[in-house]
């Protein structure tokens, strides 16, 4: 449904949510696995957020360069993701033991973006939105890019750099070329 337009220029239109998610990819990462983080805090002690019945788990993540520019090209985002405890370096282990040097390079990181009245009840004590109703399809645009290429890694911090998918190798747009042939219309929209 996403967020609608009247809710975002209400005079308190309540916090934006943002949640995270990397999916491996079987032929690339020998598991299919989904991790999903978000960086706050609920209203729960517990410190999971859920939403569309999905915990997210509270890890420290930053993630930029989400921006447009009129320069033409495609953003290129940065996440970093807190490496403290080792559990980043041991899923990358876990991964490179399966396919040799992967280092999660090809998997899918989801951006999702709600607003806080759109919160799964869970997240709050009690079992009710204080917000407002809970609507799992209340979201903004999901953003989806690629892990491109791993930046750094040390005990503290893991930062990939990841792509659009159109900036993937072999894609190609359009998938067909539009010829007067195929479409006969266009040739005299054209002035050929």
């Amino acid at each position: 449904m996403g967020i609608p337009v009247s809710e975002l220029q209400s005079i308190n239109p309540g916090s934006i949510i943002e949640l995270f998610s990397i999916e491996l990819v079987t032929a690339l990462h020998g598991v299919n696995t989904v991790f999903r983080f978000h960086n706050g805090a609920n209203l729960n002690a517990n410190g999971e957020m859920v939403w569309d019945g999905n915990s997210y788990l509270r890890f420290p993540i930053e993630c930029t360069g989400f921006e447009f520019g009129s320069t033409g090209t495609l953003p290129r985002p940065k996440i970093s993701v807190s490496n403290v405890f080792g559990t980043i370096t041991g899923i990358i282990q876990d991964v490179n033991e399966t396919t040799v040097g992967n280092d999660l390079n090809g998997a899918k990181f989801r951006r999702i973006r709600t607003l806080a009245r759109y919160l799964d009840a869970a997240n709050f004590t009690g079992g009710t939105n204080p917000f407002g109703t809970p609507d799992p399809t209340a979201e903004f645009p999901q953003e989806i890019y690629f892990l491109d290429r791993k930046v750094t890694e040390s005990r503290d911090i893991v930062t990939w750099e990841a792509q659009s998918a159109l900036d993937l190798v072999n894609v190609k747009l359009p998938q067909r070329i539009a010829t007067k042939d195929i479409f006969p219309g266009i040739g005299a929209f054209l002035g050929f």
